[in-house]
């Protein structure tokens, strides 16, 4: 059998399976309308486990749902967080009045007793009124007080009760807490789908509030203010823990090629209102501007540059450049010169103020060959024709930057068709011994998913453009 025939035949078989996989839906469609109907008719569970009437259906008390008002009481007093339904109209429906007759305590750890008294006797009692923000959307709860009745000893949850309960503070006074795992879902999700806005997750929540038979709104900036921050500490703890952050497991120690390259497309305005916020990780993936300023300051001391065109063939490269005056419109930053593994693992980054100069790249370049462990063989480039004599020019006058040179010059695979030639074969990854597979694009891809993730970057502050 041919390749084709193979193709074919697989092809008509996937046909076929999908063609029956969707008429056995189409004939299940009416039972399964039957038994979800079924589902919200409570007169085939007339009656609690305790024998009375039944009045909610509990989402989450499975395999026993189906509870009396008392049962209810009961269990739901401590299991607050349970999504449950009322019999509403004959029908079993999310009520808001459901969650409404008793104060419900928010489920933190909490102490057996407050005191040494002998009789150790404690009660507890609500607290301040609390927002919780999970998965589920939002609950109203009160703070819990455990007080001794012997001597009087109050005790309420401290910021170390909440952290330990999966909480995070939107206060830092516990008027609205959010659970960890609502941020580490959000923190997914941007991942798998860069485009996601936050505003259209807290959307996503209230509407999970709602479908509960649950009141309340979920503010927006409490929920940015305290992701921003529990990114920062879990970075910070990550960090002791000695976690790399910044690093490609894949190409430790040697690394055979790193790409660099600018994303024109991550840019500020500066008149953004918050550019003056100072970030929250600063440093630690996008260079410090000043010392990138230092260092492109130092480079031109000592070097002649050429403005030029950038020109190889017939093609102009506006990334190939000495040197470039900053903007004289309205922007700040003007984007983002990234370096990559080719993983496209991120490896470091600096704001771009004067265009796609090559004093840029060259401090990620020497960045990189200090801080990685092994040797580096390959810088990709989609300007390296240009780069690498710009770079020796450099070595000459700088010998603290010589042992840049060890490094090999790589034309990306895609970008090598739009330069002439004879500068695709001295340059080409293609016609470079030792590159194996290496194509030097990973970086475009990384900058594609960057610029998905920065649809509304313009509108965004200073700040948020230095958080990873």
């Amino acid at each position: 059998m041919t390749c084709e025939t193979s193709s074919e035949s697989a092809a008509t078989h996937w046909a076929i399976r999908n063609m029956v996989s969707s008429q056995k839906w189409k004939e299940a469609r009416p039972c399964l309308i039957d038994n979800m109907l079924a589902t919200l008719d409570p007169q085939s569970h007339r009656v609690c486990q305790c024998g009375k009437q039944v009045v909610v259906r509990c989402l989450d008390c499975l395999p026993l749902p189906f509870l009396c008002a008392d049962c209810d009481i009961a269990v739901h007093t401590r299991f607050v967080l349970h999504n449950r339904e009322a019999v509403t109209g004959g029908f079993l429906q999310p009520s808001s009045e459901f969650h409404k007759p008793i104060v419900r305590l928010l489920p933190v750890q909490r102490p057996d007793h407050v005191c040494d008294c002998p009789a150790g006797n404690v009660e507890v009692s609500p607290g301040s009124i609390v927002a919780l923000v999970t998965i589920n959307g939002r609950y109203n709860l009160a703070l819990p007080v455990v007080r001794c009745t012997s001597c009087g000893l109050m005790w309420s949850p401290s910021v170390k009760d909440i952290l330990g309960s999966g909480y995070w503070p939107g206060t830092l006074n516990f008027c609205t807490l959010f659970s960890m795992d609502v941020f580490q879902s959000f923190y997914d999700i941007k991942k798998a789908a860069p485009g996601m806005s936050l505003k259209a997750f807290v959307k996503m929540l209230d509407e999970r509030t709602a479908h509960f038979g649950r009141t309340g709104r979920i503010s927006a900036d409490a929920f940015s203010r305290s992701f921003l921050e529990w990114s920062a500490v879990k970075f910070e703890v990550d960090r002791m823990c000695k976690e790399p952050c910044f690093s490609c497991p894949a190409c430790t120690p040697d690394m055979l090629a790193v790409s660099v390259d600018g994303n024109r497309k991550l840019y500020r305005f500066q008149s953004n209102a918050s550019t003056s916020e100072q970030g929250n990780f600063e440093g630690v993936f996008i260079e410090k501007d000043e010392d990138v300023a230092e260092f492109v300051k130092y480079i031109q001391r000592h070097t002649n540059h050429v403005p030029g065109k950038g020109l190889c063939g017939s093609s102009s490269w506006t990334a190939a450049k000495e040197s470039s005056k900053k903007s004289t419109g309205k922007l700040d930053e003007e984007g983002m010169e990234i370096a990559v593994c080719r993983h496209g693992v991120l490896l470091a980054a600096l704001n771009m103020f004067r265009g796609e100069i090559f004093a840029y790249p060259l401090f990620l370049q020497r960045k990189l060959a200090a801080n990685v462990p092994g040797h580096i063989t390959f810088l990709c480039s989609d300007v390296a024709c240009k780069y690498f004599p710009y770079l020796t020019k450099v070595a000459q006058q700088c010998p603290e930057l010589r042992n840049l040179l060890s490094m090999r010059p790589f034309l990306s695979v895609m970008h090598a068709k739009a330069h002439t030639w004879k500068c695709e074969i001295k340059w080409g990854g293609a016609f470079q011994d030792g590159a194996g597979s290496t194509v030097g694009e990973e970086v475009e891809q990384v900058n594609s998913f960057l610029s998905r993730a920065a649809i509304t970057t313009k509108y965004m502050s200073k700040a948020d453009h230095k958080d990873p």
